[in-house]
């Protein structure tokens, strides 16, 4: 199973231009790499869609509004590796 870069998923929560519960994200995840997905980033791999989230959140990524996150555009990484 190919792993994508989380970079995919904080550019898919940018493209819908609004709020996600982690539920909805979760959900959109799902949709969109499938609810088997693996994902990696620049400091951690092999992760689940849960864990991924836990991931940018504790890595400051999201932003609390509206009861929901968004990316935090100025937190993400130049790296795609």
């Amino acid at each position: 199973m190919e792993s994508i870069h989380g970079h995919e998923v904080l550019r898919m929560m940018i493209a819908t231009d609004r709020s996600q519960t982690r539920e909805g994200l979760l959900e959109s995840i799902a949709e969109r790499f499938g609810a088997d997905a693996r994902f990696h980033t620049c400091a951690a791999d092999g992760m689940t869609a849960d864990e991924l989230i836990d991931f940018l959140v504790a890595r400051g990524k999201f932003r609390t509004v509206d009861g929901g996150w968004r990316v935090d555009e100025g937190e993400i990484c130049d790296d795609d590796g």
